[in-house]
């Protein structure tokens, strides 16, 4: 029976008048207590993830230590912990969606022993809020309670040790029931855990910066920066357009000058700005750190800038180097954070020279982030010079007004500065990429395919798919070596005269239940990362290298997507979804393909399914292979030459094959040589993602996940204008189609190196394509700009991409809505997609913008594929010269001992050209990558 409780809120209405909100609060008999110990697991309902049976306590950490210590908590060592709701709550209400987000996915995590407890819905457990009690006395009695309720309903047998750092809830509670300990967390660590070294370390971290914390706010009598402004003034002031929220970027090449806010929610909407707000100066940041969600003013006209169109090395280039800021924009300053984004930051150490200069205390240390756009944190240390070398992770706690930088706590060492593993960490930490080992429970829901139990087609699955494995002709092309297969192909001749074109997709969604912890795990994850020699799945390797792939000669389940096309013409007559069953009969390779395709048949002796046919069968089965990819290709054509007039872009971008050595060093990086059969299977993936995004869009209006393509901002164009104006062309960016004729035009007879550098620049001045949910956005709003589609999702790589696995619940969903049957899908929310969308957004910039440390002939240098922050800054005193000579872009140089960037690579006279940009030099060429500079 559900007892109703009424919880009184008073909130401030933005004119200033106190609202009283009167809320409806149920309690229930039982909840999940999700103990093996629980005396009636049926009441209880503990149907999820439950406590290890083979601890000696459960702890039970209060609201503050989740909130300070969670970083500890994480330790996989620490086992039985239980959070409660109340707890929970105060970390989502007070450090903000990152913390809290860090919390729930430890929760769901399998690999961690510790669950949550709603004891706010419990009804021995819930207390109501006394009259004149504090916040936060009421959530320690809160959780105390919740303890002891607790413990009781374990039937005594598990002692209890609740955490807490306040004296008074020590002293109070400590001794008030047998079984239920009350000790501070150091305490704790001491009694319970003396050998874990590691969390020992991290918390003397913390507990040293929380005291120099306070001893600073006690000796500071001047105030560094403007005190943030109240919660209820910002939210007051965003509603009436006074101030402006968005999300700050600061400029990696001028980061102690220049950010900007990218307009963000209701202040995108309503404001008539059309351009990003420059912030200058560190005074005017005000605290907020890269990435944060900020709240701005404008500045009064009179006193707005200019952003900087050089590159430089330091900020004191600007004034070196004479260049006259461009035209001013609308400038403001940060008066409030609405939301924290701080996270892991790796550092390095100053030297011991600088050591000394930065004061008496030497245990307080200015270190240097790795990423340039945050400030220098101060840590508390004694370990200074011995870490000079290394590179290390640390947090940031505060950054009060007092304080010129933000105060922060050791967190652990990564490995030698220049040594491989130690930098690839730095890399995954900087991208905040987790690559643990998937655990026992995920792998327990994984099927099994072994010599002895071999994985095969069942039963129920072939009744209710369609079977493609005797009618179709299916194939798959891919890089030789590639081991995760999403996609086949197959095309036939139908016998009512037309064709039909099919592309089948691993059905990974069979084997990844919604919820389940691989679910949970690969939605973390969010996509598979590459790294030159090493990649990290985003799904176990039963699946993405077995069970799931579409590998040649064994039967795999798929969702295909096959289209009736006009035999002559290639237009689509019908289009058909659904669940399948194929064996692909070929798993070729580009290379072969493209033999294939120009008519050199000699390379079949490369693919091993011809290998042991008769000579008959070898000939008709290759009759039927050159039949087939010959059909693709043309149907390619057709496809992208109708793109091509609406607007689709071609772009510059940079592949490379990466050449490692018998020591799996990097040895050399190979362009990846064009070849048609790249685009016709492209166009082939294009069209199904088309067709999948129309399909889940019309039946699911407001919940389906797109990915759209933003106009690029005019001003990111300039140099390209800049550049082509040199050569004597006029590049016309008022649209896709404008842009993709006048890059077609673009074209000089006696230096074909032109078009393509030109290319190259239009790519780096691209908007990145983002998912989204179609409920938070307008039709309009869903155009994909380079690929001139009014609609588009990703739907053919579920193996590496979490987006995909959800548009294929989609498509399903989609397919039951049709037919009338219940779907067995649970979609999410607009408001939940949307959440997601931004969580794969933001893992995918670690994926497609990482820094990859290549370690060639012997040197280390740092590459950053696609420098995001160059597309917003022009090259210094440029011009575009013949590429008879190696420069590509001429720029007044100095001596080069800046980073250096790789932007491009192309092939001339058979010699790979490497584009590079020497950050505060320009962009410049050479027939090798410059060796020797890396980032500090």
């Amino acid at each position: 029976m559900l007892q109703k409780r009424e919880k009184v809120l008073l909130l401030r209405t933005f004119q200033g008048r106190t609202l009283r909100i009167v809320r409806e609060h149920y309690l229930r008999p039982s909840v999940p207590c999700n103990s093996p110990l629980c005396p009636q697991p049926a009441a209880c309902r503990n149907d999820g993830k439950l406590l290890s049976s083979d601890v000696t306590h459960y702890m039970i950490p209060d609201w503050k230590i989740v909130q300070d210590y969670l970083e500890i908590l994480e330790f996989p060592e620490l086992k039985g912990i239980i959070f409660m709701q109340t707890a929970c709550q105060a970390v989502q209400h007070q450090r903000g969606r990152r913390q809290y987000n860090k919390l729930r996915n430890l929760l769901k995590d399998a690999r961690h022993d510790c669950v949550l407890f709603a004891n706010e819905f419990q009804q021995s457990c819930y207390l109501p809020r006394e009259r004149g009690e504090s916040m936060e006395k009421w959530q320690s009695r809160s959780i105390y309670s919740a303890a002891v309720w607790y413990y009781h309903h374990c039937q005594d047998r598990m002692p209890i040790v609740m955490v807490t750092e306040d004296e008074e809830t020590i002293q109070q509670y400590g001794s008030d029931t047998e079984g239920v300990f009350v000790v501070s967390f150091k305490d704790y660590l001491d009694n319970f855990w003396p050998d874990l070294k590691a969390a020992h370390e991290l918390c003397e971290s913390i507990l040293q910066s929380r005291r120099e914390r306070e001893n600073e706010s006690q000796e500071s009598h001047g105030k560094e920066y403007a005190e943030h402004l109240p919660l209820e003034v910002l939210e007051a002031g965003i509603k009436s357009g006074r101030y402006i929220q968005g999300i700050l970027n600061v400029n990696k090449h001028r980061a102690q000058t220049e950010a900007f806010v990218r307009l963000q929610g209701a202040s995108s909407k309503d404001s008539d700005l059309i351009s990003d707000i420059l912030i200058h100066g560190m005074k005017a940041r005000n605290r907020s750190i890269h990435g944060d969600v900020v709240v701005v003013e404008l500045l009064p006209k009179n006193e707005w800038k200019g952003r900087t169109t050089a590159l430089g090395e330091s900020d004191s280039d600007d004034k070196a180097s004479g260049e006259a800021p461009s035209e001013p924009m609308p400038t403001g300053r940060v008066v409030g954070i609405l939301q924290k984004n701080w996270r892991d930051y790796v550092v390095t150490f100053p030297s011991k020279e600088e050591v000394q200069s930065q004061g008496k205390n030497a245990q307080k240390i200015l270190v240097t982030p790795w990423d340039y756009r945050i400030p220098k944190i101060r840590i508390s240390t004694q370990q200074a010079e011995a870490l000079q070398d290394f590179r290390v992770v640390v947090r940031i706690d505060s950054w009060e007004s007092t304080s010129m930088y933000p105060n922060g706590h050791f967190v652990r060492v990564l490995g030698r500065i220049g040594d491989l593993e130690g930098e690839i960490a730095t890399i995954l930490v900087e991208n905040s990429i987790s690559v643990a080992p998937f655990s026992e429970a995920q792998m327990c829901e994984m099927p099994v395919n072994t010599p002895e139990n071999p994985w095969k087609v069942s039963s129920e699955e072939e009744r209710e798919r369609k079977d493609l494995r005797r009618t179709h002709l299916v194939f798959s092309i891919d890089p030789r070596g590639c081991e995760d297969v999403d996609d086949a192909l197959s095309v036939r001749a139908l016998d009512n005269g037309s064709l039909e074109l099919g592309v089948h997709i691993a059905d990974v969604t069979h084997f990844v239940a919604p919820h389940s912890y691989i679910d949970i795990e690969a939605r973390t994850r969010a996509t598979t990362y590459y790294l030159a020699d090493r990649r990290y799945d985003m799904l176990p390797s039963i699946l993405s290298a077995d069970v799931c792939s579409l590998l040649g000669g064994v039967d795999r389940y798929a969702v295909s997507v096959m289209w009736e096309l006009d035999k002559t013409s290639y237009e689509i007559k019908k289009v058909w979804y659904g669940r399948t069953i194929i064996q692909s009969a070929y798993k070729l390779f580009y290379e072969a393909a493209q033999e294939l395709l120009d008519g050199n048949v000699h390379v079949v002796d490369d693919i091993p399914e011809f290998r042991d046919l008769d000579e008959k069968s070898r000939q008709a089965k290759l009759d039927e292979l050159v039949w087939a990819i010959g059909k693709l290709t043309d149907i390619a054509r057709h496809v992208r030459a109708k793109r091509d007039r609406c607007g689709a872009l071609e772009l510059e971008g940079v592949e490379v094959r990466v050449q490692l050595d018998e020591k799996k060093n990097i040895h050399d990086l190979i362009p990846k040589q064009p070849l048609e059969v790249h685009e016709t299977v492209a166009e082939c993936m294009i069209l199904a993602n088309h067709w999948v995004a129309r399909k889940i869009w019309e039946s699911f209006p407001h919940q389906a996940l797109l990915r759209r393509h933003p106009p690029p901002h005019q001003e990111f164009f300039s140099e390209l204008r800049e550049c082509a104006k040199a050569k004597g062309f006029f590049i016309d960016t008022r649209s896709n189609k404008t842009l993709a004729d006048s890059l077609d035009n673009a074209n000089d007879p006696n230096d074909p190196i032109v078009n393509k550098l030109l290319r190259s620049m239009a790519t780096q001045a691209m908007s990145n394509a983002l998912y989204f949910s179609t409920g938070s956005y307008a039709e309009e709003e869903f155009h994909h700009y380079g690929l001139a589609l009014d609609k588009y999702t990703h739907f053919t790589s579920p193996i590496r991409r979490y987006s995909d696995i959800i548009v294929h619940r989609l498509l399903m969903a989609a397919i039951s809505k049709d037919k009338k049957m219940e779907s067995k899908e649970n979609l999410f929310s607009n408001k939940d997609l949307e959440e997601l969308c931004r969580h794969i957004n933001n893992r995918n910039r670690g994926r497609t913008n990482p820094t990859f440390l290549l370690g060639v002939s012997g040197k280390p240098v740092i590459v950053l594929w696609g420098c995001a922050s160059y597309r917003r800054r022009s090259v210094r005193r440029s011009s575009l010269l013949s590429s008879s000579s190696v420069c590509i872009l001429k720029t007044k140089t100095r001596k080069l001992r800046s980073a250096a960037y790789l932007m491009g690579l192309f092939t001339q006279s058979g010699q790979t050209v490497y584009l590079y940009l020497y950050q505060g030099e320009g962009i410049c060429a050479g027939l090798t990558l410059p060796f020797g500079y890396n980032q500090a």
